[in-house]
């Protein structure tokens, strides 16, 4: 029998002497002569040392120590049955102080991994009832992306970890699907308002009164930029059909006003600058029924005159409209106070100019806030309609008149 430090021959076996409580065993047979067999289960041992070795640089070299952990395991494992000579117990307590070493480092990051994941569902709860459906939906993105970047989290709490999360995605999405099922529900009802505006557009296109066409278009056009949101697609066809009859409409309208004796240009423009001053001084201090009134034929007057205006009036137009607004206001807030404060009437004149005063600025706070949302909606959506910027700007317009109107009011109120 020739004996070796780790094995001996016996029979033609070569046998690894048993370690770790394992009994001895046979690992191979010699095949040429003794000494070249043993030579060879040698290198074997030297190649699963290597292993060892590389494993070891890895494991210090990598940030991601912890990935190493099953390849170590595995190894460990296969040295109890690896077929060598050599000191497989010394190769088996370097990797056992290794496993010490990443188990050590795994706790460590699964602690953090849980401060982190528990970061990221306190984030996620913050924003989980929001509706602004296009910014939380990306916030919501970058925080799934982060959790699934984040590993793991000991084992016990994994379940309750995740479920937390789940739950709180789940509420943020079935929200929005709630939202926009509703709006797609609404579209659905908005586009019978459409259909219903085309069809009143229609009849109006077969009237034979010119003039009663015109109102009612004048009528329905408006009420269809007040209608509801549906999706562009469906809304196209319909909008297309309705502006033609509108514009044909109008075409027909024109050519009757045309064939009709008209006031001469300068007629109108000294017209306009007489009506335009009598709101003027319709507007001036306080509105009582008699100036309501008399701002009432000033407005039906001016619907006789001829649609088409001189440019030179322009300047005076302005004025008529803006004073015309101041008139109206003026005899709303007037109305409002006698509302809200009760016997307004009789209060000293200086506590009715400060209870007027403060009940504009709110209403100046609410036309600037609708003022912002309606510059807002302008940017965000755009239609392929032809007329919807020339539209959106006069809209805009109107809302800042109503703030200037209101401005207005309140400085003459605060120099009384």
């Amino acid at each position: 029998m020739t004996e070796h430090p780790y094995g001996y021959i016996k029979e033609d076996k070569i046998y690894l002497k048993g370690f770790l409580g394992q009994e001895d065993r046979i690992i191979g047979e010699v095949k040429e002569d003794e000494a070249s067999t043993i030579r060879y289960f040698e290198d074997r041992y030297d190649t699963v040392k290597g292993k060892v070795e590389k494993l070891k640089a890895d494991i210090q070299e990598n940030q991601n120590k912890g990935s190493f952990l099953m390849k170590l395991i595995h190894l460990k494992d296969s040295l109890m049955h690896y077929d060598g000579l050599g000191d497989f117990p010394s190769l088996i307590k370097e990797l056992e102080e290794q496993e010490a070493y990443l188990e050590e480092i795994i706790q460590a990051n699964r602690k953090k991994n849980l401060e982190i994941k528990e970061a990221l569902i306190a984030d996620a709860e913050s924003i989980k009832n929001s509706t602004d459906w296009k910014e939380t939906s990306e916030a919501f993105k970058e925080l799934k992306l982060k959790w699934l970047k984040t590993g793991p989290v000991e084992k016990e709490l994994e379940e309750e970890v995740e479920q937390k999360f789940q739950a709180i995605l789940d509420v943020f999405y079935g929200n929005r699907k709630n939202y926009f099922e509703g709006l797609a529900l609404q579209a659905e009802q908005n586009i019978k308002v459409y259909e219903s505006l085309l069809e009143q557009a229609r009849e109006a296109h077969d009237l034979p009164d010119a003039k009663m066409a015109f109102e009612i278009s004048k009528k329905i056009q408006k009420q269809w930029k007040s209608s509801g949101r549906v999706p562009a697609a469906k809304r196209q066809p319909i909008w297309d059909e309705f502006s033609k009859l509108n514009n044909r409409i109008f075409s027909r309208y024109k050519r009757m006003a045309q064939n009709t004796p008209r006031l001469s240009p300068g007629l109108v423009i000294k017209k306009i600058e007489k009506m335009a001053e009598e709101m003027k001084q319709l507007s001036r201090g306080k509105v009582d029924d008699s100036k309501l009134s008399q701002a009432k034929r000033l407005q039906a007057e001016w619907k006789k005159l001829p649609p088409k205006k001189p440019r030179n009036a322009q300047q005076s137009i302005g004025s008529f409209v803006f004073f015309s607004e101041i008139v109206f206001e003026k005899s709303f807030l007037d109305k409002l106070c006698h509302s809200k404060y009760p016997g307004f009437e009789n209060k000293p004149f200086e506590e009715q100019i400060t209870l007027k005063s403060g009940l504009l600025k709110d209403l100046i706070a609410r036309d600037q806030r609708e003022l912002s949302t309606v510059k807002e909606n302008a940017e965000n959506f755009r239609t392929q309609e032809g007329d919807f910027d020339q539209m959106m700007r006069r809209k805009i317009g109107a809302y800042k008149r109503k703030v200037d109107v209101k401005n207005h009011i309140l400085k003459e109120l605060t120099n009384n």
